[in-house]
Parts: structure tokens; C-alpha cells; sequence
């Protein structure tokens, strides 16, 4: 029961954090140039992203672009969700899923509500530079780095000592 409760902080915790730190970028950034922190290694910047993650798609027309993301991208996190249960993940892989599925659906739930995702945050070296993004789309990324090492760790465990963990 304590790692069922675990998760589910796990993704209140990641859908809250990002849902305050978009209302923060739309009451503070809007409208406003790009605030430059760190030696310029982070800019707050205020985007509305119509199309997908670092704004792929955001040139389709509207009738291609709002099925594809809002209908193709519940359908995603369904299925990724129905294949986690029908595959009995756990541990890391079940984290994993919290994540993604936790930062998929915050990001969702914008494009149904208003059509596109908030976007504010920028990180990089120099000329060498993320897209813009926000907490979600950490939680999207965390989350398959996550997924990618459990399935990397499971095919290095030998067959019969796999971890036991939630």
C-alpha cells in the first residue's frame, strides 16, 4: 500500500508542480522579453506550443494538428498505461510510467482545454540550446530515461534474480 500511495504522490506531485509553474509563466513571462538566469545557462521565456514536443507539428493545419495531438496522444498514454498493466511492471519501470504518463497528461490536458501547451523554460551552453519546454515535459523525458535503463538493467540481470521492488 505505500508504494501505491508513493506513485500516486509521485504523479500529484509532478501534474501540481507543472500546472503551478505554467499559471507562474503565463502571469509572469507573457508578454514580456526573455529573463536570461545563470550566465545566460537558463532563459525564462513564455511560449504557447501548438504543436508537439519542441513544437513538431505546430505547422500542420489546425483540422490535422488537434486530432493528432489531443486524440493520438490519449490514445498513447492508454495504451502505454494497458501494456504497463498487462506486462506487470514494477519497480523502476513503474516510476517510469508515473512520469511519463503524469507529464503526458498535464501537457494533454492543455491542448484540450486551450488548444496548446505552455512552454517557458530554456537551458544551454552558448549557441548550443535546448527548445523551449516546461516541467512536463521534464517529467515526460525523466520518466523514458527511466523506463530505458530498468529494461537496460533488466537484460543485464541474469533470468531468475530479477528486483522484486514495487
Amino acid at each position: 500500500m505505500k508504494k501505491i500511495i508513493a506513485l500516486l504522490l509521485l504523479i500529484v506531485a509532478t501534474i501540481g508542480c507543472d500546472r503551478v509553474t505554467k499559471r507562474m509563466a503565463e502571469t509572469s513571462l507573457a508578454g514580456l522579453p526573455r529573463t536570461s538566469l545563470m550566465a545566460d545557462t537558463v532563459r525564462l521565456e513564455y511560449a504557447e506550443n501548438t504543436g508537439g514536443f519542441l513544437s513538431l507539428g505546430a505547422e500542420l493545419p489546425a483540422s490535422v494538428r488537434t486530432p493528432l495531438f489531443t486524440i493520438g496522444t490519449g490514445l498513447g498514454l492508454l495504451a502505454m498505461i494497458v501494456a504497463a498493466v498487462r506486462l506487470q511492471w514494477r519497480g523502476l519501470q513503474l516510476a517510469a510510467l508515473c512520469l511519463f504518463a503524469a507529464g503526458g497528461a498535464s501537457n494533454w490536458a492543455d491542448r484540450l482545454v486551450r488548444g496548446s501547451v505552455v512552454d517557458f523554460l530554456n537551458v544551454g551552453f552558448g549557441p548550443v540550446r535546448t527548445g523551449i519546454f516546461n516541467v512536463a515535459d521534464v517529467a515526460v523525458m525523466a520518466g523514458a530515461c527511466l523506463l530505458l535503463f530498468s529494461q537496460v538493467r533488466a537484460d543485464r540481470t541474469p533470468t531468475g534474480s530479477e528486483d522484486a521492488a514495487p
